[in-house]
């Protein structure tokens, strides 16, 4: 869309424009706690594997991360051995759960990121970019081939590599996704659900505000202009709010 040549119209026209989008809305508001439900209805799937982490005071169990918690909603955040860096994506989205975290940890909900790398790898990563989250390292175990963001050499050589649940082509050897589970009173512990690629939208706060202006989120391609937050250029416009 063009905004520089977009139509401008009297008040009483633009409300009676505003009115019939708003029933639109409401639809779409009314089809997305459907789907809610949906999501929250699907079938689970208990866990037996012995999945193990490592966190800043050694080795984790799946339990563990979930705290005081009944609910776990794990992030896997693309940062594979060697990386220097996390991914940028994954990164703005996580720029997200801090703020997010005040409150899920009052409501029976831990959010833990999860990555491939060596728990020590990306430790000066979390330092730079400010993150008071947990974050823990899957190295040495299934987890991620389990929960579909890790792909093994001899799988994408062999074309059955899978990406949200169909094959895909694509050699990444880090995919972004998460992954929700539930532990019940007994300790046992359940895979709700996991959702990938534009499933991950949501999570994903600064798109809502950008949906919401008349440019949209004005890219070519997803995320192609997202920056790890400290290298934005200074040289940016400031808010009118900011004083000098």
């Amino acid at each position: 869309m063009n905004v520089q040549n977009h139509p401008v119209v009297s008040r009483e026209e633009w409300l009676a424009a505003r009115k019939q989008h708003l029933a639109h809305e409401k639809a779409f508001t009314r089809e997305r706690d459907k789907l809610s439900a949906e999501r929250r209805a699907l079938p689970w799937v208990k866990i037996d594997k012995d999945y193990h982490f490592q966190g800043p005071n050694g080795e984790l169990k799946l339990a563990d991360l979930f705290g005081d918690h009944s609910q776990l909603v794990i992030y896997h955040f693309m940062f594979a051995e060697g990386w220097d860096e996390g991914c940028p994506g994954c990164s703005f989205l996580c720029d997200h759960i801090d703020g997010a975290n005040q409150h899920l940890a009052h409501h029976d909900v831990a959010v833990v990121a999860v990555s491939h790398a060596p728990f020590g790898e990306f430790q000066a990563f979390k330092r730079r970019m400010g993150w008071k989250f947990d974050w823990v390292s899957s190295e040495g175990c299934d987890f991620n081939y389990d929960f579909g963001v890790s792909a093994r050499a001899e799988d994408v050589a062999a074309g059955k590599a899978t990406y949200n649940y169909e094959k895909t082509d694509g050699s990444e050897e880090e995919l972004p996704g998460l992954s929700v589970f539930y532990r019940d009173d007994a300790g046992e512990i359940f895979h709700t659900y996991s959702t990938y690629a534009r499933g991950l939208d949501l999570l994903v706060g600064a798109y809502n505000y950008l949906d919401l202006t008349p440019k949209g989120r004005n890219e070519e391609e997803i995320m192609e202009w997202v920056k790890h937050h400290d290298k934005y250029d200074d040289a940016a416009p400031a808010s009118c709010c900011h004083s000098g």
